[in-house]
Protein backbone atom coordinates (compact mmCIF):
# COMPACT_ATOMS: atom_id res chain seq x y z
CA UNK A 1 0.00 0.00 0.00
CA UNK A 2 1.87 3.59 -1.22
CA UNK A 3 1.36 6.88 0.14
CA UNK A 4 -1.24 7.87 -3.15
CA UNK A 5 -3.19 4.77 -1.84
CA UNK A 6 -3.75 6.63 2.04
CA UNK A 7 -4.46 10.17 0.52
CA UNK A 8 -7.90 8.87 -1.64
CA UNK A 9 -10.16 9.23 1.23
CA UNK A 10 -8.53 12.70 2.13
CA UNK A 11 -9.20 13.48 -1.46
CA UNK A 12 -12.98 12.74 -1.21
CA UNK A 13 -13.33 14.88 1.89
CA UNK A 14 -11.50 17.71 -0.33
CA UNK A 15 -14.68 17.42 -2.36
CA UNK A 16 -16.92 17.90 0.47
CA UNK A 17 -14.96 21.06 1.70
CA UNK A 18 -14.83 22.61 -1.77
CA UNK A 19 -18.37 22.32 -1.56
CA UNK A 20 -19.15 23.72 1.91
CA UNK A 21 -18.21 27.55 0.69
CA UNK A 22 -19.43 27.32 -2.30
CA UNK A 23 -22.52 29.82 -2.65
CA UNK A 24 -25.94 27.72 -3.22
CA UNK A 25 -28.58 28.16 -5.06
CA UNK A 26 -31.93 29.41 -3.75
CA UNK A 27 -35.13 28.16 -4.93
CA UNK A 28 -37.89 30.55 -4.09
CA UNK A 29 -40.51 27.84 -5.56
CA UNK A 30 -43.59 28.54 -3.97
CA UNK A 31 -43.80 32.11 -4.24
CA UNK A 32 -41.84 32.38 -7.36
CA UNK A 33 -42.61 30.00 -10.09
CA UNK A 34 -40.57 29.49 -12.98
CA UNK A 35 -41.83 29.47 -16.26
CA UNK A 36 -42.34 26.11 -18.28
CA UNK A 37 -40.82 25.49 -21.73
CA UNK A 38 -43.71 26.09 -24.26
CA UNK A 39 -43.63 21.82 -24.78
CA UNK A 40 -43.99 21.14 -21.18
CA UNK A 41 -46.34 18.15 -20.17
CA UNK A 42 -48.75 19.01 -17.59
CA UNK A 43 -52.04 18.33 -16.76
CA UNK A 44 -54.09 16.92 -19.40
CA UNK A 45 -57.36 19.46 -21.24
CA UNK A 46 -60.18 18.50 -22.85
CA UNK A 47 -60.47 20.78 -25.28
CA UNK A 48 -64.02 22.11 -27.07
CA UNK A 49 -65.22 23.02 -30.53
CA UNK A 50 -65.50 27.03 -31.32
CA UNK A 51 -69.48 27.11 -30.80
CA UNK A 52 -69.01 24.49 -27.16
CA UNK A 53 -69.47 21.07 -27.86
CA UNK A 54 -66.85 18.95 -26.67
CA UNK A 55 -64.31 17.31 -29.13
CA UNK A 56 -64.18 13.85 -27.45
CA UNK A 57 -65.82 11.17 -29.30
CA UNK A 58 -65.29 8.75 -26.80
CA UNK A 59 -63.17 6.65 -28.73
CA UNK A 60 -61.31 5.56 -25.88
CA UNK A 61 -57.57 5.14 -28.45
CA UNK A 62 -55.81 7.30 -25.69
CA UNK A 63 -56.89 5.25 -22.92
CA UNK A 64 -55.50 1.94 -25.13
CA UNK A 65 -52.42 3.96 -25.60
CA UNK A 66 -51.71 4.90 -21.74
CA UNK A 67 -48.94 2.82 -20.90
CA UNK A 68 -49.43 3.89 -17.27
CA UNK A 69 -53.80 2.33 -17.72
CA UNK A 70 -53.95 6.62 -16.22
CA UNK A 71 -57.16 7.19 -18.72
CA UNK A 72 -60.73 6.16 -18.10
CA UNK A 73 -63.53 6.38 -21.16
CA UNK A 74 -66.77 5.60 -21.68
CA UNK A 75 -68.38 6.34 -24.63
CA UNK A 76 -72.33 7.24 -24.99
CA UNK A 77 -74.03 7.82 -28.28
CA UNK A 78 -75.34 11.21 -28.99
CA UNK A 79 -79.02 11.56 -29.34
CA UNK A 80 -81.45 14.02 -31.35
CA UNK A 81 -82.20 15.69 -27.77
CA UNK A 82 -79.00 15.64 -26.43
CA UNK A 83 -76.01 16.25 -28.55
CA UNK A 84 -72.32 16.75 -26.67
CA UNK A 85 -69.94 16.45 -29.49
CA UNK A 86 -70.60 16.64 -33.47
CA UNK A 87 -70.20 13.13 -33.95
CA UNK A 88 -72.23 9.73 -33.40
CA UNK A 89 -70.74 9.89 -29.70
CA UNK A 90 -69.07 11.11 -27.22
CA UNK A 91 -67.07 10.96 -24.07
CA UNK A 92 -69.96 10.30 -21.19
CA UNK A 93 -67.13 9.57 -18.96
CA UNK A 94 -63.27 10.78 -18.79
CA UNK A 95 -60.73 10.15 -15.63
CA UNK A 96 -57.48 10.46 -15.67
CA UNK A 97 -56.16 9.11 -12.69
CA UNK A 98 -52.61 11.50 -12.17
CA UNK A 99 -51.97 9.18 -9.44
CA UNK A 100 -50.72 6.68 -11.89
CA UNK A 101 -50.19 9.05 -15.12
CA UNK A 102 -46.84 9.54 -16.44
CA UNK A 103 -47.46 12.39 -17.98
CA UNK A 104 -45.77 10.65 -21.61
CA UNK A 105 -48.24 12.35 -23.92
CA UNK A 106 -48.64 9.27 -25.94
CA UNK A 107 -52.55 9.54 -25.47
CA UNK A 108 -52.40 12.87 -26.81
CA UNK A 109 -50.69 11.64 -30.52
CA UNK A 110 -53.36 8.91 -30.09
CA UNK A 111 -56.30 11.48 -29.88
CA UNK A 112 -57.87 11.44 -33.80
CA UNK A 113 -59.66 14.76 -32.74
CA UNK A 114 -57.09 16.67 -30.94
CA UNK A 115 -59.57 16.89 -28.19
CA UNK A 116 -56.88 15.65 -26.11
CA UNK A 117 -53.91 18.19 -24.83
CA UNK A 118 -51.62 19.17 -22.19
CA UNK A 119 -51.62 22.35 -20.21
CA UNK A 120 -48.38 23.93 -19.01
CA UNK A 121 -49.70 23.39 -15.26
CA UNK A 122 -47.38 21.66 -13.49
CA UNK A 123 -49.03 21.54 -9.80
CA UNK A 124 -50.82 18.45 -9.26
CA UNK A 125 -49.70 17.50 -6.08
CA UNK A 126 -52.30 16.70 -3.03
CA UNK A 127 -53.03 15.49 0.46
CA UNK A 128 -55.66 13.47 -0.55
CA UNK A 129 -55.80 10.88 -3.13
CA UNK A 130 -59.68 10.89 -4.56
CA UNK A 131 -58.56 14.54 -5.39
CA UNK A 132 -55.66 13.36 -8.12
CA UNK A 133 -58.56 11.45 -9.89
CA UNK A 134 -59.82 14.38 -12.34
CA UNK A 135 -63.04 13.58 -13.69
CA UNK A 136 -64.38 15.21 -16.98
CA UNK A 137 -66.15 18.21 -15.20
CA UNK A 138 -62.70 18.74 -13.51
CA UNK A 139 -60.69 18.36 -17.62
CA UNK A 140 -63.20 20.09 -19.44
CA UNK A 141 -61.55 23.69 -20.95
CA UNK A 142 -63.82 26.70 -19.79
CA UNK A 143 -65.95 28.14 -21.96
CA UNK A 144 -65.02 31.14 -24.19
CA UNK A 145 -67.27 34.09 -25.04
CA UNK A 146 -69.54 32.77 -27.97
CA UNK A 147 -69.74 29.23 -26.38
CA UNK A 148 -72.66 27.60 -25.22
CA UNK A 149 -72.70 24.65 -23.02
CA UNK A 150 -74.04 21.25 -24.59
CA UNK A 151 -75.87 19.99 -24.89
CA UNK A 152 -77.00 21.75 -27.79
CA UNK A 153 -77.68 21.56 -31.97
CA UNK A 154 -74.19 22.02 -33.93
CA UNK A 155 -73.92 25.57 -34.72
CA UNK A 156 -70.70 25.62 -36.75
CA UNK A 157 -72.25 23.41 -39.32
CA UNK A 158 -74.79 20.37 -40.84
CA UNK A 159 -72.18 17.63 -40.73
CA UNK A 160 -69.11 16.21 -39.11
CA UNK A 161 -67.04 17.16 -42.22
CA UNK A 162 -67.48 20.88 -41.12
CA UNK A 163 -66.42 20.72 -38.17
CA UNK A 164 -63.49 18.40 -38.62
CA UNK A 165 -62.41 20.95 -41.80
CA UNK A 166 -63.00 23.81 -39.77
CA UNK A 167 -61.08 26.44 -41.17
CA UNK A 168 -60.35 25.07 -44.39
CA UNK A 169 -63.51 25.91 -46.03
CA UNK A 170 -63.27 27.58 -49.28
CA UNK A 171 -63.61 31.34 -49.02
CA UNK A 172 -66.50 33.01 -51.45
CA UNK A 173 -63.88 34.01 -53.76
CA UNK A 174 -62.79 30.56 -55.09
CA UNK A 175 -59.50 30.51 -53.30
CA UNK A 176 -58.50 28.27 -50.12
CA UNK A 177 -59.50 30.41 -46.60
CA UNK A 178 -56.81 32.05 -45.38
Amino acid sequence: MGFTDFLNPVKGFGVSFHQMFMKSETVQYPEVKKPTAPRFHGRHQLNRWPDGLEKCIGCELCAWACPADAIFVEGADNTADERYSPGERYGRTYQINYLRCILCGLCIEACPTRALTMTNEYELADDSRESLIYTKEMLLAPLREGMEAPPHEMRLGDTEEDYYRLGLQPDKKGGEGE
